[in-house]
């Protein structure tokens, strides 16, 4: 039991954003198992390529669908049950159905636990977001979620290096039962540890005056529900809903393509791929810490944070068609490998998940990320089918589209988000 009066932490703050990145890596630890896994499992079963193509395709399919429809009702749940309670139940229910994964004995097996998996992963990240708008002041929120975000790198590298190991000892269906357990572990820890601040025993008076600094009356009781067709009126929830749908697919791209880029245009072979092609999901880490640091930065300067967040996505548009027409030109795969890197970098930095908590109050912040990652994730599904029929030929096209893509972006969220760093009134008229 804790002690009575239990000695405060300073800065608190961050180590709950650590827990989040922690969050995220297990999430992404339990959802890469199967990706890293598949050629093993293929062999034990004894299918042949075509056959095991066929029904890996489904398998992932699965995924897709429930992972969407549950973004959007993940988000609502996460905000009428609480983030603590939530994300309990939640990551609770992705262990168990990643253990469930090692019981499989054939590809309808796999469909049910990829289906079962794709109802719990998705309310990590309106959980997350809406974590972070109760900890963070809003001048740090672009890199509380960075922070929480990069765990989606980390958790990708973890997958294919921890699966590796536990397989070639324990077999394929260990590597399964081992990543439920570490995300097992990550949840009572969560329970042990998380807390609203005006609740957590080991908050200072400071900090929690620094977290509340700039949300007047944030320190009142529960706030009323707010209707779905209240946010959907709201072109703010649009921008942010806009966001994802544009880039959520290049998130996709980048997770589920690019190995086989450098095997079909690079000429890797797979020790190769396990050699080098963990930098640029290394980058996307660094990317996504950068999109909110940088912005803190500038606003300790004296920058609004809506002129910080801009300025950096309008930097990041600007390069990342520079970068994906060198890329296409690259001679050599070295250089390929740097621009890449250069490319998940900025993807990770535009900070497209950052967008609801500093647009929009607390209590409806799951909402809004749970919309806006079901559509993006929706766009994203239907998105693989035309990167396939592309990649058939060559990558450019494919490498063309995700430059074109950040502008129209940015766009979206200028006209229809608006001033970032201003909470909208969900109650009646927006308003600064």
């Amino acid at each position: 039991m804790p002690a009575e009066n239990p000695r405060p932490v300073r800065n608190l703050r961050w180590s709950i954003a650590v827990l989040l990145l922690l969050s995220t890596a297990v999430n992404y630890l339990d959802r890469n198992t199967l990706s890293a896994l598949a050629e093993t499992i293929r062999v034990d079963w004894g299918l042949d390529k075509e056959t095991f193509t066929h029904g890996y395709s489904r398998v992932t399919a699965a995924f897709l669908f429930s992972y969407a429809i549950m973004y959007a009702v993940g988000g609502k749940l996460v905000d009428r049950l609480g983030t603590r309670l939530s994300l309990t139940v939640f990551a609770s229910s992705w262990s168990a159905f990643t253990m469930l994964h090692g019981l499989a004995g054939s590809l309808g097996h796999l469909v049910v636990a990829r289906f079962l998996l794709g109802t719990a992963q998705p309310a990590n990240f309106p959980a997350g977001v809406k974590a972070v708008s109760e900890w963070f002041p809003m001048r740090e929120r672009a890199l509380g979620v960075g922070i929480f975000n990069a765990g989606t790198a980390l958790g990708s590298v973890l997958a294919i290096v921890l699966s590796a190991w536990i397989a070639g000892r324990w077999g394929w269906r260990a590597a399964f039962v081992a990543a439920g357990i570490l995300s097992f572990a990550w949840v009572a820890a969560w329970w042990a540890v998380y807390r609203v601040p005006r609740l957590h025993p080991r908050l200072t008076a400071e900090e929690l005056a620094l977290i509340e600094g700039d949300a007047p009356g944030g320190g009142g009781g529960a706030p009323p529900a707010v209707p779905l067709s209240r946010l959907l009126r709201m072109k703010e929830t649009w921008g942010c809903i806009a966001a994802r749908v544009m880039t959520d697919p290049i998130s996709y791209f980048l997770s589920f393509w690019i190995p086989m880029y450098f095997q079909r245009e690079r000429g890797f072979d797979l020790k190769q791929v396990g050699t080098f092609v963990w930098i640029p999901p290394l980058a996307l880490f660094l990317g996504s810490l950068a999109g909110g640091a940088i912005p803190r930065l500038l606003v300790a300067r004296g920058w609004t944070v809506n002129r910080a967040r801009k300025t950096l996505q309008l930097a990041i548009s600007c390069m990342v068609p520079l970068l994906c027409y060198a890329i296409v030109k690259a001679g050599s795969p070295a250089l390929a490998i740097a621009i890449l890197a250069a490319i998940s970098f900025g993807h990770g930095a535009w900070g497209n998940i950052t967008l609801p908590a500093e647009v929009f109050p607390k209590h409806v912040v799951g909402t809004v990320s749970g919309l806006g990652g079901c559509l993006g994730g929706l766009v994203g599904a239907v998105s693989q089918l035309t990167i396939a029929k592309m990649t058939l030929v060559s990558f450019t096209p494919a490498f063309a589209a995700l430059g074109a893509i950040y502008f129209f972006g940015f766009f979206l969220v200028s006209a229809l988000v608006g001033k970032l760093g201003v909470i909208r009134s969900v109650d009646g008229p927006a308003k600064a």
